[in-house]
């Protein structure tokens, strides 16, 4: 079975109606989690902390979409190998 990563980062955003962020240098990697409750879990945190900030915004992504285990493995993917 795959593993279901989920990444949760956020940071302050150019406008609160869009997901563009100021400065991608200031975006905070909260962590990297192994199911998506606790992933959320982290989010809600961090969602909460930052509620002042209309700007600020947390995003959930799920790392293991950008993946198929099933289609052959691209060519950056083989150097290691």
């Amino acid at each position: 079975m795959a593993q279901r990563l989920h990444l949760v980062f956020g940071g302050e955003l150019v406008t609160p109606s869009s997901s563009v962020f100021k400065n991608v240098d200031d975006i905070h990697i909260v962590g990297i989690f192994p199911d998506y409750d606790s992933a959320y879990n982290a989010w809600k945190s961090e969602a909460q902390r930052t509620v002042d900030n209309a700007h600020m915004r947390y995003f959930i992504a799920h790392l293991h979409r950008l993946r198929d285990e099933e289609r052959e493995a691209g060519p950056t993917e083989e150097l290691g190998s």
